[in-house]
């Protein structure tokens, strides 16, 4: 599982979810190391969600080993809804409720015209079982978004919802493995590795308290 690379919502300060915003001038910068580290890897398949900042993130992985992209919809970013594509500071900073609901209670995170947080932990791990089941004894790189990337890592660890505020938002272009037994369950190997990325290329932007503080932490 590959996050996606820093994309312009995350450099404007941007609630993405499902809004297909393009990668950055850093985001590219990122594929490019990115790309580098797998580049000796055997990929048997590649998945991306539809949303551009995936898909440019998946090409890179991509790159010279003559496999395509396959794109799915199970691995695309909620939908906000109402915070949908609007700035952080603007959207949490004017309702206090809403803020607290994503920074303490992100579980319950259901924005009006949305979808709920609930969902998209349920969809994302469908989604990566049905890869699993499909590809058996193969290497299979996907790419999606923290918000799903977050759902997935706290079903594997805790198997409860509830315990997705004790889980680490992954950075742009970290990687997190994988392996499903024949039997199709779960190991984690690793979780968040960005070693492929030198410090000064992180991005330090993309957290709520950031945004609320005005920290480019």
């Amino acid at each position: 599982m590959v996050r996606h690379c820093e994309a312009m919502g995350n450099v404007k300060r941007l609630f993405q979810g499902s809004s297909d915003f393009d990668i950055s001038e850093l985001g590219a910068i990122q594929l490019e190391f990115l790309s580098k580290r797998f580049q000796n890897t055997p990929i048997d398949r590649i998945y991306s969600s539809p949303l551009k900042r995936a898909v440019k993130t998946a090409e890179a992985i991509a790159k010279n080993k003559g496999i395509p992209v396959e794109t799915l919809d199970g691995l695309k970013e909620l939908h906000g809804g109402i915070v949908e594509g609007k700035p952080f500071a603007e959207v949490f900073g004017s309702d206090a409720a809403l803020a607290d609901t994503w920074d303490n209670h992100p579980q319950d995170f259901a924005p009006e015209g949305g979808e709920t947080m609930k969902s998209a932990y349920k969809r994302i791990w469908e989604t990566v079982k049905e890869i699993a089941k499909s590809n058996k004894d193969k290497t299979v790189v996907c790419t999606s978004h923290g918000g799903v990337i977050r759902c997935l890592s706290c079903r594997l660890k805790y198997g409860d919802i509830n315990r997705l505020k004790d889980v680490a938002w992954s950075e742009n272009t970290a990687v997190s493995l994988i392996e499903f037994d024949s039997s199709l369950n779960p190991s984690i190997i690793y979780l968040n590795n960005h070693t492929h990325l030198p410090e000064e290329y992180l991005n330090q932007k993309t957290r709520l308290a950031a945004f609320m503080k005005g920290s480019a932490k």
